[in-house]
């Protein structure tokens, strides 16, 4: 299997995982439809996050590995 197929699946898998079947078809739907930079989105992700809520949410995943 090639590299990008398996990266594909595993997306899926876990976009199934975490929000059901319908909510993830209903995610790459909303990518598909609509221009989205996820680069732009990501910038703005944490700005009301304090630098230790950001780290204890961090250490929080860190654990889960």
């Amino acid at each position: 299997m090639n590299t990008e197929m398996a990266l594909r699946n595993e997306g899926m898998k876990v976009l199934i995982n975490k929000l059901g079947h319908v909510e993830a078809e209903r995610f790459i739907s909303l990518i598909i439809r609509e221009p989205f930079d996820y680069t732009e989105w990501q910038r703005g992700l944490f700005d009301n996050m304090s630098v230790k809520e950001l780290s204890n949410m961090a250490m929080k995943e860190y654990k889960k590995e």
